[in-house]
């Protein structure tokens, strides 16, 4: 079955991801194994800030963030088994997304972090919302970073968990059977669409390349088949949402903000800021207006 066709850019982000189917800076940084599941590098001090990855990305995307930070705030970059070329660990077999959710809480609470901020992207964000909705004791405020809650009603308004899994499952399979140099040459023509910045797309497709391609393909499926929308309304931690645009996204602005505005309007008290002249990869195609955002957030 096919899906219909994406209105405009933040669909591409999904398209460009199922298109796959058919350490840090900062003062005395050290990494260490979290969980079977993550390691964390841990830079500087102050108060806590937890930064999460996308799918099939590296905790390196968060390098500027660390800089900005470590010299303030004790930041603390997960990275998860099997990304990016990160040891495949516990993430061998069986589901990635939830077990991850239980990881960041195991790491939290074992560090013994008061409260941290927990900054998201794309699947990190969803992981930093099913965290707030888990263990909202885990944080103290969420910056969700162009995610959604529930990445299928992109293509379906009436999209349902149970609907969308037969899909899900053969994007997952279909996945993890490409041969490397298959799903290398997807990434190739897939990624431009998530990045714009020339040494960003670059850094981003080698972070895909690297990557597990069964591990990727199974926390694809956890992403594509996680509903968080009935559970909004519950979750209590102040949230930002932070998301890009760009006319070649090919919809008119106000599109693109009412989509994320009412993807998130159950949602109590939601910050939502946009950010001009990015793609999917915000922080690293406009680093001085992610960084402006960071900043208004961690006030």
């Amino acid at each position: 079955m096919c899906a219909p066709r994406p209105r405009f850019h933040f669909a591409l982000i999904l398209v460009a991801i199922l298109a796959a189917t058919g350490v840090f800076g900062g003062n005395h940084a050290h990494a260490a194994p979290a969980s079977d599941r993550i390691a964390v590098t841990v830079s500087g001090q102050g108060p806590d800030v937890v930064l999460i990855p996308g799918l099939a990305s590296s905790g390196a995307v968060w390098d500027a963030t660390v800089k900005q930070l470590s010299g303030r705030y004790r930041v603390h970059v997960v990275q998860v088994a099997g990304f990016a070329g990160a040891p495949v660990g516990g993430n061998a077999e069986g589901p990635v997304l939830e077990p991850l959710v239980e990881a960041v809480d195991g790491y939290i609470k074992s560090a013994k972090l008061k409260s941290p901020a927990v900054i998201g992207h794309s699947m990190g964000g969803l992981t930093g919302l099913l965290l707030a909705r888990r263990h909202p004791e885990d944080l103290s405020r969420l910056m969700i970073v162009d995610s959604l809650p529930f990445y299928a009603v992109l293509f379906s308004p009436a999209a349902t968990v149970e609907a969308v899994k037969p899909q899900a499952s053969a994007m997952r399979d279909g996945m993890a059977a490409m041969s490397a140099e298959t799903f290398a040459a997807q990434q190739a023509m897939t990624m431009p669409r998530l990045v714009k910045s020339p040494d960003g797309l670059k850094a981003a497709l080698d972070w895909s390349k690297a990557s597990s391609q069964p591990v990727v393909a199974r926390a694809l499926y956890d992403v594509l088949t996680t509903d968080m929308r009935s559970e909004l309304a519950a979750v209590t931690t102040p949230t930002t949402m932070l998301y890009p645009y760009d006319p070649v996204m090919g919809a008119p602005q106000a599109a693109v903000d009412q989509t994320y505005a009412g993807a998130y309007a159950k949602l109590a008290g939601v910050k939502l800021e946009r950010v001009d002249g990015a793609f999917h990869f915000i922080m690293l195609d406009q680093p001085a207006a992610f960084a402006a955002a960071v900043e208004r957030f961690l006030k």
